[in-house]
Formats: C-alpha cells, sequence, structure tokens
C-alpha cells in the first residue's frame, strides 16, 4: 500500500477516534458524573498502558519522572475531567470545536512561559482564532447566560492545558520517547484518578443495572480508544509522516465532533460550521510559518 495513503487512512482514523470522545462523554454521563466519566476513562487508559508503562519505567531518568507526571496531570487528568463538567452544560459539538483552540494555546502558552518566540504570523493566527471563538459564541443565542459561559471557560482552561503541556514536553522531554511519555504519564495519574472514582461513591452505585453499565462501557471505550490507543496511532503517526502532518489533526477532530452533533440533534448548522472553519483557518495561519522554519 502507498506510504502517502496508508498516512491519511491512519490520520482520518485519529480524527474520527478523537472527534467522536465529544460525544462519548455525552453518553457516559447519562448515569454517571462528570468526575467519574473522567476518571474512568484515565483509570483505563492507564490500565491499557500499563504493561508499556511497566516496561519502560526503568529506563526513564528519575529526575523526568516528576516532569512526565505533570504531563499526564495537564495532558490527560485535568482536561478529562475538565471537558466532561462542561459538557454537562454544553453541546458535545461546541466543545469539540473549542478544542480546536489548542494550538492556538500552544503558542500564547509557549509565549509567556516557556521563551518562544512568536512571529507576526502567529500572532495574526491568535486573532483569528480569537474572533472565530467570539462568533461561535456569538451564534448560539442561550450562550450569553453567566452559567453557560462558566461551562465553556472549563473547555478554554483544558486547552491551555493542553497548551502548557505540549511546551513542557517539548522543553523538559526532548530525549524522552513519545510512547515513554503518554504510558508513564497515563498510569501514574491512573492513581490520583482512582482515587477520585471511589470518592465519588462509583463502586457503590448499582454496577449491574443497564444504565450505569452503559456509561461505564462508554467511559471505557473513551478511556482506551480515545486516550490510550488514540495515544499510539498518534505517536506512529508522527513517526510515519512527521509532526507537521500530524499535528493538522486539529483539522479533522472539531469536523467529526459536529458531525454526531448534528446526529445527536444538537445545535449545529451553518453559523457553527462557518464559525469552525474561521477558528481552523487561525490555527492554519499561525502555525503555518513554523511548519516552513
Amino acid at each position: 500500500m502507498n506510504k502517502g495513503f496508508l498516512n491519511w487512512l491512519i490520520f482520518i482514523a485519529l480524527s474520527i477516534i478523537w472527534g467522536s470522545s465529544f460525544i462519548l462523554m455525552k453518553e457516559g454521563l447519562k448515569s454517571l458524573s462528570a468526575y467519574q466519566v473522567a476518571s474512568l476513562r484515565i483509570v483505563f487508559s492507564g490500565l491499557v498502558l500499563l504493561p508499556t508503562a511497566i516496561k519502560h519505567f526503568r529506563r526513564i531518568p528519575r529526575d523526568k519522572i516528576r516532569i512526565i507526571f505533570l504531563s499526564g496531570l495537564f495532558g490527560s487528568l485535568l482536561p478529562a475531567y475538565l471537558f466532561c463538567i462542561a459538557e454537562e452544560g454544553i453541546d458535545s459539538a461546541l466543545a469539540g470545536t473549542l478544542n480546536s483552540l489548542t494550538p492556538i494555546f500552544v503558542i500564547i502558552m509557549g509565549a509567556l512561559f516557556f521563551r518562544s518566540k512568536t512571529s507576526a504570523h502567529k500572532v495574526l493566527g491568535i486573532v483569528i482564532s480569537f474572533t472565530g471563538s467570539i462568533l461561535l459564541l456569538l451564534s448560539k443565542g442561550h450562550m450569553q447566560d453567566n452559567e453557560n459561559l462558566l461551562y465553556i471557560s472549563y473547555v478554554v482552561l483544558a486547552t491551555i492545558f493542553y497548551g502548557i503541556n505540549v511546551n513542557m514536553v517539548h522543553r523538559h522531554l526532548q530525549n524522552t520517547g513519545s510512547l515513554q511519555i503518554a504510558a508513564v504519564a497515563l498510569t501514574l495519574n491512573a492513581v490520583p484518578a482512582l482515587l477520585v472514582l471511589a470518592g465519588t461513591g462509583y463502586f457503590s452505585l448499582p454496577l449491574t443495572e443497564s444504565g450505569v453499565m452503559y456509561s461505564t462501557a462508554a467511559s471505557a471505550v473513551l478511556g482506551i480508544m480515545g486516550t490510550a490507543v488514540a495515544s499510539i496511532i498518534f505517536y506512529m503517526l508522527v513517526k510515519r509522516a512527521g509532526a507537521v502532518f500530524a499535528a493538522m489533526v486539529t483539522y479533522g477532530i472539531p469536523v467529526v465532533a459536529n458531525f454526531w452533533g448534528l446526529i445527536y440533534g444538537e445545535e449545529v448548522g451553518w453559523k457553527q460550521f462557518t464559525c469552525l472553519a474561521i477558528i481552523l483557518a487561525g490555527v492554519y495561519v499561525a502555525n503555518r510559518k513554523t511548519a516552513e522554519n
């Protein structure tokens, strides 16, 4: 099979998996709390990657373990809770669309805290994406309510954490394998996730009741496919096609998320897709210069 064609198949598969994560959160929330869904997601992803983590743990320098834990904290654990809490008040399609702000916050966090250079292209891209985000919120008339804006702020905070994580990994974990980082980070963060899961009374629920089983299954798929398997596929794509091509999955995720939103009858129309196009145009402009250097 042609290498380029296979790369695009992997790209599409990754977009579908990550883009479907937002509707899986909604399904998990039908019978479980946001904290339980997010905790199950991290626990299941940690269990799947546990053998890989055990294999590589001793090979990682001790001074890097703390950084890897923080990478899992900012890159997986905290965003998992924030997205689930947010989807208690907003559509999954909106959450998936706002997730596309991640590359913008990678640039902003890099400039603010990691001494990364900010070019005119990046500033212009940030302005374009920010404009698209504001228009997206205005396109949903009820989003001006303070409560809904609070839920939206959870998604924005999650993308800020993603931005911090990417810069932290780039600066401090350059010589550590990507799969090692993912496996060890998720396994370590599965421990506090398990404690939160127990603290929320999950194990006292009627676990054999159909609704609880369904939401648990959705959370398990979210963790196994949307976190563990997706991470492996992403790093495979990075090795095969390069970081720039792999990073463009940002363009595919919100498209899939909005597709699921349409199927589930969420408020998704031409206005939302137009705003999505503006946000992604900003992401493209902001990262174009980086790709050329």
